[in-house]
């Protein structure tokens, strides 16, 4: 006769008054809403109510006084409905929307689908560098449990006094649910365990394409901004850096200059163009493009000294992989050639190291867009 085990439900009340519901199902935690973890609950009571031997289910909720009182199940609930994913390939700002009050429910839209908060975050794991960098930058209070070995050095603060959440391509997955965060926020180079951290809280993805780099730049820190309570200053943060931006596209405009932008990484050297991870150069700052044929790739084109000397740049823009990634070849030693010593770029003192940590770590972030956009602005001063 088959033997059906109903699964336990741990309510928890914090000292923030913020509930946290763990069905554990199948060896799966999962965390819902009261009313959802009471339907599932009652669900598998009722099937489980036709098998010869039933478990019996246990359901408790414990308050922050430490007093447990046990919770029953109404047999008339119905299990929350889902929604579901957008495609992966829509831009976050064009599905993205946000409905938020200070303290309120809140919800927002990502690429993955619509995440939700009964109120702010107030524990709060990250992978994503650009989602920390705005954290700082709205000045949050929060319990964070971050990557602590991946953190740009603008950020050290934050490898300590918080909890170390694994790997940047690899989550602790058991400290994250011990850690018991009311949200966590990843990018792409978390995508994989996607899945696995949505069961244990909501989870923002944040994706800024870079077709849409501007849109999804806004629309993704206001996301966070929700989620934080916190939706004030990161408009008043954006409103200033676009103001700043549109001070430096007057002064691009006005600058005959055209500009190659490459990446190198420990010797190898690729470029960069309209469209790409590093476009925001040319289409959000109006700087004219050396070349407007460049690949548009992740990981940029293939380029060489001839390449480069060929475009004869006016200005080099330079980011510098090897001084986040690791490499015993650094930007300097790359380009000490005599070919690119003939460009114009070099000619005008103009080859322009810009921040590798703001450029390609914490792409995103407001503190980090600040940078990028006063570094491009300085060349035309």
């Amino acid at each position: 006769m088959k033997s059906t085990v109903i699964p336990s439900v741990s309510i928890t009340t914090k000292d923030t008054g913020v509930t946290n519901i763990y069905l554990i199902i199948g060896g799966s935690y999962l965390r819902r809403t009261l009313s959802t973890a009471l339907a599932v609950l009652t669900a598998l009571t009722l099937s489980a109510c036709g098998s010869g031997n039933t478990a019996a289910a246990t359901t408790t909720v414990t308050t922050a006084a430490g007093a447990t009182t046990p919770v029953t199940s109404a047999s008339d609930r119905s299990p929350a409905g889902t929604t579901a994913s957008r495609a992966e390939t829509e831009s976050a700002a064009s599905q993205a929307g946000t409905t938020a009050t200070g303290t309120g429910p809140i919800t927002v839209t990502d690429i993955k689908g619509e995440v939700s908060l009964d109120q702010p975050a107030q524990r709060v794991v990250v992978f994503d560098m650009g989602a920390l960098d705005t954290i700082d930058a709205l000045g949050a209070d929060l319990e964070l449990a971050v990557p602590q070995s991946n953190i740009p050095s603008y950020l050290s603060k934050y490898e300590t006094d918080t909890v170390n959440a694994g790997g940047l391509f690899e989550p602790d997955l058991e400290t994250i649910y011990d850690f018991e965060p009311d949200l966590i926020i990843i990018g792409g180079r978390q995508a994989d365990f996607y899945d696995q951290l949505k069961e244990i809280a909501p989870t923002l993805y944040v994706s800024i394409d870079a077709a849409n780099y501007l849109n999804d730049f806004e629309q993704t820190n206001l996301n966070i901004a929700a989620l934080l309570g916190k939706t004030t200053e990161a408009r008043t943060q954006l409103d200033q850096i676009e103001a700043n931006m549109t001070e430096v596209s007057t002064k691009a405009a006005a600058s005959p200059d055209r500009a190659l932008i490459i990446l190198t990484s420990d010797g190898k050297i690729s470029a960069y163009g309209l469209g790409s991870r590093f476009g925001l150069i040319h289409e959000g700052l109006g700087v004219k493009a050396a070349d407007e044929t460049v690949e548009e790739s992740t990981h940029g084109e293939e380029s060489s000294y001839e390449y480069i000397a060929e475009v004869n740049p006016d200005i080099l823009f330079v980011i510098d992989r090897t001084q986040v990634a690791g490499g015993s070849t650094d930007a300097a030693a790359t380009l000490d050639n005599d070919l690119i010593k003939a460009t114009n770029a070099a000619q005008n003192d103009k080859i322009i190291y810009l921040d590798p940590e703001c450029w390609y770590l914490a792409s995103g972030g407001l503190n980090a867009m600040k940078v990028m956009v006063s570094e491009v602005g300085a060349v035309f001063d």
